[in-house]
């Protein structure tokens, strides 16, 4: 058993990506995958779980492995609470499972060929994975309840509750859910949902809220602990900073990320500018996930293009041709061109160099491509934005 285990060890992160795939296909709780931190921090679960019953095998492989207890795994744990969900996924469970077993069946039959050796190391090892993921579970869901009464207990619960039900559509009074968030639902909102790159610069997140909120003009903000890491964030505003402009005001908040949403009036866009910037944090995280800003409405059909990286790819082969790998300085030039509404004069000014420059690197870029940008603009530019996102 401690041979296995030292090579199961040797290749963990190969091993973890197969547990973790098989836990992703089988999880009912799709929300929790959507969400690019949640993924991440599940991530780390299985992880932290493999390896501690594998060290404990390496320790003392008869005896009973004891449920792990690992503060990453119980802050994960706490805010999903926070969101609503649950960690008792048996489908996810399972599913991990099974492939950890299928992994360990292999390095046992790697490991001896003696039949009777190999029959006893089976039993025992089976015995000994189920003991400790039923214990697992039933520890892990022991923490979550005892997170739920204290959430219960306090206020925030009844604010995450509302604000769970506005994003799903639900019916709620107006009313009931101002005076329960303290905060206006009519006019008009900007939804943002910020980041940190880890927990250590968490602690910036709320005054990286606070500058959100006065870049969008707004005086008033209503904000959820989406995670130990992640706020949600609203402002009753009609103005969605530029990325340039919200980069230049967060660049005191080193680690924070901001995913911006589209403007939305009442209700209605309370519920749409927030889907948006959780849709716009998922393309960062796949795509660019060090960029700092990103808006939805600059990403809207990228956004919708990715959802197939391996149709994506194809799509800027297709459309880019040579392009595709030109200089950078080419490929912006295009992009600034299209934004400046194909004013070559604008476009020049924007880029700060001459209007004969950019004409030149226009008529290049258009020998690059398989059809001349006047007849595609469209796709070209979100072509474009993909492989910017992507560099």
């Amino acid at each position: 058993m401690r041979d296995v285990a030292e090579r199961l060890l040797a290749m963990t992160s190969s091993a973890v990506d197969e547990v973790v795939a098989a836990a992703h296909r089988e999880a009912e709780y799709r929300a929790l995958l959507e969400d690019p931190q949640f993924a991440a921090a599940d991530r780390h679960m299985s992880k932290v779980y493999f390896r501690h019953w594998l060290s404990a095998i390496l320790q003392d492989p008869g005896a009973r492995v004891g449920p792990c207890v690992d503060p990453g795994v119980q802050q994960f744990a706490r805010d999903l609470v926070r969101r609503g969900l649950d960690t008792h996924d048996l489908g996810s469970w399972r599913g991990a499972q099974h492939v950890a077993w299928e992994l360990w069946v292999d390095a046992c039959f790697a490991a001896t060929a003696v039949v009777d050796e190999l029959r006893d190391l089976m039993k025992t090892s089976e015995r000994s994975m189920v003991t400790f993921i039923d214990d697992s579970i039933a520890a892990l869901d022991e923490y979550v309840e005892q997170e739920r009464e204290n959430l219960a207990r306090g206020a925030s619960a009844e604010r995450h509750a509302t604000v769970q039900l506005l994003l799903e559509g639900a019916p709620i009074g107006r009313a009931l859910a101002e005076s329960r968030l303290g905060y206006a639902l009519t006019g008009s909102h900007v939804a943002a949902v910020l980041w940190s790159d880890s927990a250590a610069e968490a602690s910036g997140l709320d005054a990286a809220a606070e500058t959100v909120m006065k870049t969008c003009g707004a005086s008033c903000r209503l904000t959820l602990n989406a995670s130990a890491t992640a706020l949600w964030v609203w402002v009753r505003s009609d103005i969605v900073p530029s990325a340039e402009t919200a980069e230049a005001a967060l660049a005191g908040h080193p680690g924070i990320h901001v995913a911006f949403g589209r403007c939305g009036r009442d209700l209605d866009g309370f519920r749409r500018s927030h889907l948006d910037a959780a849709a716009a944090q998922r393309l960062l995280a796949r795509l660019s996930p060090s960029r700092p800003i990103v808006r939805y409405e600059d990403v809207a059909l990228v956004s919708v293009l990715t959802a197939d990286m391996a149709q994506a790819d194809q799509f800027v082969t297709d459309t880019l041709g040579d392009l595709a790998t030109a200089d950078p300085v080419l490929r912006q030039t295009v992009l600034t061109y299209v934004r400046e509404r194909f004013n070559g004069s604008a476009a020049a000014e924007r880029m700060v160099t001459h209007r004969n420059t950019i004409e030149r690197r226009l008529a290049r870029a258009d020998q690059l491509l398989p059809v001349p940008l006047a007849d595609n603009a469209a796709s070209v530019v979100a072509a474009l934005m993909l492989v910017q996102l992507r560099d």
